[in-house]
């Protein structure tokens, strides 16, 4: 009883130094000069200071590299990951990333330890869940702002195809539609206005965007551009069946979604219900169940041949699921 209260002290000391380190705001005094400083650049009226000012708040959220080196250094393709963090679309570093990995990885790992788990078999799963789950909830959240893009990225096209019509240039309808439309479009939008502001060409704005979002349907739209551009022609017009080729894209994957929920709903049934049970049976007699969870020194890696059947079991789960999943992804 006595490790396990020194293990858990030092668990929790060490999960309290790596949130403050995280997130941990910046000292006063940089702050102060910071904020002097952008006063300073919007007060004068030097072309110098207003570019300098404009490359200032274009830079702003890079990341330092000065902090969790340690943690960040752990990762093995930081640029990819990076990239997936800015396509969340949030304010999110890759120290925040790591940290909360090392959180989840300290507190799995403690508490299978206090409920009697082998060593191995805590830093295993904790292992396995510091490195999915967060990867997971990135995922979620990076295809939740794709599908909101995508949702009203028409009506910016059709935006930009009345401005276009009614005689602005391209240059001033993009920043039309970075403030008349709401969410990640007006977002990207944005930014690619900046850019452009401070001294970017539109192709190489655009196409920053492009690789950042990762979408089909943004890189139709800067396809389009840059052909022309360098081609002419009736550029409201092409945008025009952009937008209707982008809306009837749409409609199809809600056709798809709509054909294939049946089979996701039975996945879903099948995959939940074995730990369903698996929990409720620990619940009402959990003497019964006592033997899974209870260390086999004989066994593979200190488990007991119940763990070892049930990684087994969750293995071929997986395979499974991966199969299904396939089975109902159809690429439009």
């Amino acid at each position: 009883m006595d490790v396990n209260i020194i293990l858990m002290t030092a668990l929790l000391a060490t999960l309290l130094g790596l949130l403050v380190m995280a997130f941990a705001g910046p000292s006063a005094d940089k702050a102060r000069k910071r904020r002097v400083a952008s006063i300073r650049g919007r007060h004068s009226e030097s072309a110098e200071a207003i570019m300098e000012a404009r490359m200032r708040k274009a830079i702003s959220n890079r990341a330092t590299g000065t902090e969790m080196k340690m943690l960040v250094s752990l990762i093995p393709n930081p640029e990819l990951l990076t990239k997936r963090l800015r396509m969340t679309g949030k304010k999110w570093t890759l120290s925040q990333y790591m940290t909360a990995s090392a959180v989840i990885f300290l507190l799995i790992v403690g508490f299978l330890e206090l409920r009697g788990f082998p060593m191995l078999m805590a830093i295993m799963v904790g292992l396995a869940a510091s490195l999915g789950l967060p990867h997971w909830w990135l995922g979620k959240l990076i295809n939740k702002r794709v599908n909101q893009f995508n949702a009203k990225f028409p009506d910016a096209l059709e935006l930009l195809t009345r401005g276009l019509r009614s005689g602005l240039p391209i240059a001033e309808t993009l920043g039309v539609v970075s403030s008349e439309i709401p969410g990640p479009v007006g977002e990207e939008f944005k930014l690619v206005t900046e850019r452009i502001k401070i001294g970017k060409s539109m192709e190489q704005a655009l196409q920053e965007t492009a690789d950042r979002l990762g979408t089909p349907e943004f890189q139709f739209f800067t396809i389009t551009l840059s052909i022309q551009r360098e081609t002419g022609g009736n550029l409201a017009e092409t945008l025009s069946n952009l937008a209707t080729v982008l809306r009837q894209r749409a409609q199809m994957k809600l056709k798809i979604r709509a054909m294939s929920s049946e089979s996701k709903a039975s996945a879903y049934i099948i995959g939940v219900l074995p730990f369903l049970v698996f929990g409720m049976i620990c619940y009402i007699n959990f003497n019964y169940m006592k033997p899974f969870f209870t260390p086999d020194p004989v066994g593979l890696f200190g488990l007991s041949t119940m763990q070892v059947v049930g990684l087994g079991g969750m293995c071929w789960m997986g395979i499974g699921a991966y199969i299904m999943a396939q089975m109902v992804n159809f690429e439009i």
